[in-house]
């Protein structure tokens, strides 16, 4: 999702050599709608990248076990019936600016289609973040777009800036600990001053590692990329699927390169109208509206749920209860961590992003009552991208360094102070959170580019795009500000009335019937669909 690096969607994630294969070897055949492969005319204006890249070689290789920087972990496991995944390397210029001039690696990833004579092109993934490694996160989701592989090799990649592709470095583990134990809702001119002192010393810290990097690694950039990446892989038209931030990426490469769209959905869609404050407004009255419905659940249920609470409302000043004692006195979470107030916010805010995690959620809270905080803190980590060994990937930095490229808000204390009533008024257990994240771009080393993002896309193929009713990150009204804002002809919007963050992953059979339908058989699904 569009985030505030306060909440990331990389919770998405908390989940023999080959012959060198060339683009060409893979490009185009009898079945593919949109004819066979042909490089683009580039400019240094809005090129995707100059000809001698365009036109380079990838050696794909069995992919290694996941980098620290990607979340560490072991070797993807290969999907059914399929080979081992594939990983590789593909070079883009630092700066689209200068095409022919310094360049950076992506790492990229593949399963292959299951038949050459069916095969339409590459489906190209972005799941979210901004900083989610999709070498990462494609495996860990694959089974459930495996079917999408009868006519597609699926492919994803670490964008610039993220896991293996030039990741943003910014403090270490230690410091990044000590960063996320800080009080992130500062009551007191002593928490305000250390509030302050640590957004500039994080700032200050990924200037010093990465400065060279930080101004390039925006969204139009990585738009830029996938353009220059569907020419390497051999496909005229670019076939997508985005989640979460994903969709914002997805709209970007529709307005710079609207002629060479090819299929492609959003899902759990970023509203490209909301600047930065309005989004993580939007996403304040989000993840209240989630925990509601959590709440809501819970109490329907009775003796059954482990929370003290006969309705919605005393369940959820029960846990509101529990934040307001550990800002007080933290308790005892994993090995020497405690749990503090802002890493159970983040826990409870991880578990809200699937229906699926409601029971961690319930028990994390139960047993955080009772003195123990592990499970929350556990769930702080999946979403702040701490492995059980005590190293972090990179996603938080580049989601920081990601959002301050791209949007131009930057606030003072006073300013953030008085948007607070609003945010606490969307949402008494979030608002404070996401409203002192306002603050993260203060003193960043790089301006930012837009206020919100150009997606009009004119001339662009139907594209799909799904909101989810439930969806606490990427509140559902996103869905129909994506579809006006792509023009019309081109958004076709898909309503699925659910829980959690995106819709395709849920395992609706109606949603997933829809996306099938457009990617491997070119049937645009009736604008105003409704799935249940």
């Amino acid at each position: 999702m569009r985030t505030s690096p306060a909440l990331r969607a990389a919770a998405l994630a908390a989940a023999a050599v080959l012959l060198p294969v060339t683009a060409c070897s893979e490009s185009g055949n009898k079945d593919d709608p949109d004819g066979p492969p042909r490089p683009l005319a580039v400019n240094a204006a809005e090129a995707s990248g100059s000809g001698d890249l365009a036109s380079q070689k990838l050696t794909w290789k069995t992919c290694p076990a996941p980098s620290p920087e990607q979340g560490s972990g072991t070797a993807p496991t290969p999907l059914p019936g399929a080979g081992p995944w594939e990983c590789t390397f593909m070079k883009v210029p630092l700066d689209y600016a200068k095409p022919g001039g310094e360049t950076i690696e992506l790492a990229l990833i593949r399963a292959r289609a299951r038949s050459l004579d069916k095969r339409i092109g590459s489906l190209i993934f972005n799941f979210g973040g901004p900083g989610a490694s999709g070498v990462a996160t494609l495996p860990a989701f694959g089974t459930a777009y495996d079917p999408l592989r009868a006519r597609y090799d699926l492919v994803s990649f670490d964008p610039r800036g993220v896991g293996r592709s030039a990741g943003v470095e910014c403090e270490t583990d230690r410091q990044l600990d000590a960063r996320y134990e800080t009080d992130s809702t500062p009551d007191t001119t002593a928490e305000l001053n250390t509030f302050l002192k640590d957004t500039k010393t994080y700032a200050l810290a990924c200037k010093k590692n990465s400065g060279k990097e930080l101004p390039y690694v925006g969204t139009a950039n990585a738009a830029r990329d996938m353009d220059l990446m569907r020419q390497v892989l051999g496909d005229k038209k670019l076939y997508y699927f985005g989640i979460s931030y994903g969709t914002e990426l997805g709209g970007v490469y529709a307005n710079l390169f609207p002629k060479n769209v090819g299929r492609s959905v959003l899902d759990a869609v970023v509203d490209p109208t909301q600047d930065f404050a309005q989004s993580s407004l939007g996403q304040a009255k989000g993840f209240q509206l989630a925990l509601d419905n959590f709440a809501k659940d819970c109490a329907n249920r009775g003796d059954t749920c482990k929370l003290p609470g006969s309705n919605a409302k005393e369940v959820e000043q029960g846990i509101a209860d529990l934040l307001d004692r550990l800002e007080k006195k933290p308790i005892p979470g994993l090995g020497d961590r405690q749990l503090t107030q802002t890493l159970a916010i983040t826990g409870i805010a991880a578990a809200l992003y699937s229906k699926e995690t409601w029971p961690f959620l319930e028990q994390g809270v139960d047993e955080a009552d009772g003195g123990n905080g592990a499970l929350l803190l556990a769930l702080a980590d999946s979403l702040n991208g701490r492995s059980q060994d005590g190293r972090y990937d990179n996603s938080m930095a580049a989601n920081t360094a990601i959002n301050c490229v791209d949007s131009k808000q930057r606030f003072t204390a006073d300013q953030t102070k008085a948007r607070l009533p609003e945010f606490r008024s969307a949402s008494p257990v979030f608002g404070d959170y996401l409203g002192w994240s306002l603050m993260s771009c203060t003193g960043w080393p790089v301006a930012g580019t837009w206020d919100v993002p150009d997606v009009s896309a004119p001339g662009s193929a139907p594209i799909l795009v799904i909101g989810n009713t439930g969806d606490p990150a990427t509140p559902y009204a996103g869905a129909k500000a994506m579809v006006d804002a792509l023009g019309k002809g081109v958004g076709v919007e898909l309503t699925y009335e659910g829980q959690g963050h995106g819709a395709y992953n849920s395992g609706n059979v109606c949603v997933q019937k829809a996306v099938g339908g457009y990617l491997l058989d070119g049937k645009v699904p009736a604008d105003g669909t409704v799935c249940r």
